[in-house]
């Protein structure tokens, strides 16, 4: 297993000791009474005919694994009329992050995310297994049921390759100032912050996508 230089791993500690307040700066303006802010540079979204929501999320952060289940849940509801999205952080110089990013897309890849995201989390924050080299994660996918050769091919496509390099940069463009972090189409964004706390974000959510059929 290749093991994270000791900078890399001081690094991996300050972040999710930091996790609610990341180094990325905000470009964003707006009244965080009402537990949003909008967007300096609005982003354009995926599909026309629902709403989008993104999540930005890292697995080894306390407070995006208190927020997964909300999140499910409220996604779930809202099936017919919005379309989540998730990202995983990427810092630039966190190699542990980029690890558990590759691993999302690749379960995106598979269409796995529904089934396992919850586990992953449980697996990272409850058991602290790393899963930031492909044969951890390879176990790991093993042992949940996933088939190993159909998990490394995933694992090692260029569509994931190319996801993962694309990460720290989408980061960059929604000016995400902390985890999780949620942006309703590409133009409203909450934070734990901004809205007093996890348990707080879907409430705004749900305000900010009524927000957006209004045509506000």
């Amino acid at each position: 297993m290749k093991l994270l230089t000791r900078g890399a791993a001081l690094l991996a500690a300050l972040a999710t000791a930091l996790c609610p307040a990341s180094a990325a700066s905000s470009a964003s303006a707006g009244d965080t009474r009402q537990g949003y802010v909008r967007l300096a540079h609005p982003q354009a979204v995926r599909e026309s005919g629902k709403r989008e929501v993104v999540e930005f999320f890292w697995y080894d952060c306390p407070h995006s694994q208190r927020l997964e289940k909300p999140l499910a849940a409220w996604a779930a509801r809202h099936r017919a009329d919005v379309r989540l999205r998730r990202v995983p952080a990427v810092w630039p110089g966190a190699p542990a992050m980029a690890a558990h990013a590759r691993l999302y897309y690749t379960l995106e890849r598979l269409g796995l995310v529904d089934r396992l995201q919850g586990a992953v989390f449980h697996a990272v924050r409850d058991r602290h297994r790393s899963l930031t080299t492909e044969a951890a994660a390879a176990d790991w996918a093993a042992g949940q049921g996933v088939d190993r050769a159909r998990f490394r091919g995933a694992y090692e496509s260029a569509q994931v390759r190319r996801e993962t390099r694309e990460a720290p940069r989408l980061l960059e463009r929604y000016a995400v100032p902390e985890l999780p972090s949620i942006v309703v189409q590409g133009r409203y964004r909450t934070a734990p912050t901004t809205a007093g706390g996890v348990e707080k974000m879907m409430p705004v959510v749900d305000r900010l996508v009524h927000r957006v059929n209004d045509g506000r």
